[in-house]
């Protein structure tokens, strides 16, 4: 089958799955990084609200990611291990940071007014995610409806590139570990959902401060500055304010990423006819 057609599909299966699986701990992390905290922001009440737009979203934006991602790997991986001098650790390192980092620019071009969507109606800021998106196309908020969709787009990707340079090196490093020394060319699904979460949790916890950043410029009633609502969270709850939601946001990112990272593993080995436990 052609990669890029994989691609698409595991990609799709992956990012639908996660975000069904999960969506009601990502309310939750939403809800206390919001400004006044959880209780203020809807509490235990309308967990799933905003669920709509995450699935619209959720297909194309993980496919776009890993076609983007799994094209750039098998492109980049000559050419760098060339300039490289054939240091395999080096250019693995060089190679899916590169490529991840792509894949979620790429990626953010649909998840991020999905997500200005759906963080707002999580807030309670809106009882569907209907009426957050008419809001914004209906250029209520008086900042043009491109501007008001893509609100956050900079801190986004601010966030992610720092997340996914962390979670897909480390992912792709233990795999290939872990696969040597079992004698296998492809891990099994399960054993790929374990290094998917162990790179996910890490890279969550690290990278929650951007996250907290990230949420609050989203949910802001008008156009607001990074050192702005730094300066806000400081002054509201001062360092720890950065960490609001590490737990349920490494929660979510840990399991989801054993979701994400297995089902796109299954889906994508299926497809290609390989087996988990071909010898090299």
């Amino acid at each position: 089958m052609d990669p890029y057609l994989v691609s698409l599909i595991s990609g799709g299966c992956a990012g639908t799955a996660t975000d069904l699986a999960f969506f009601p701990i990502d309310t939750i992390k939403t809800r206390l990084q919001a400004k006044g905290g959880f209780f203020t922001n809807g509490g235990w009440k309308g967990i799933y609200r905003g669920l709509g737009s995450a699935i619209v979203a959720s297909a194309p934006s993980a496919s776009l990611f890993f076609i983007t991602y799994d094209g750039l790997k098998r492109n980049l991986n000559p050419i760098i291990s060339e300039h490289t001098n054939g240091n395999e650790g080096l250019a693995n390192i060089l190679t899916h940071s590169i490529a991840a980092s792509a894949g979620e620019v790429a990626a953010c071009s649909v998840r991020v007014p999905a997500e200005v969507i759906k963080q707002r109606t999580q807030a309670s800021h809106f009882s569907s995610s209907w009426h957050s998106l008419k809001h914004i196309i209906t250029n209520q908020s008086g900042e043009g409806v491109f501007k008001g969709l893509y609100r956050g787009w900079g801190v986004t990707i601010f966030r992610e590139i720092p997340f996914t340079v962390i979670q897909f090196p480390l992912y792709e490093y233990m795999k290939l570990r872990w696969a040597r020394s079992e004698n296998k060319q492809r891990l099994s699904s399960w054993q790929s959902s374990i290094c998917g979460s162990i790179a996910g949790g890490f890279a969550a916890a690290v990278t929650t401060p951007l996250d907290v950043i990230k949420t609050r410029i989203m949910l802001h009633e008008s156009k607001v500055s990074v050192m702005e609502i730094t300066k806000s969270v400081i002054q509201d709850d001062g360092i720890k304010g950065f960490f609001r939601g590490i737990g349920p946001r490494t929660m979510w990112i840990s399991a989801g990423g054993a979701i994400f990272l297995g089902v796109y593993e299954l889906v994508s080995g299926n497809l290609n006819g390989q087996s988990a436990n071909k010898l090299e």
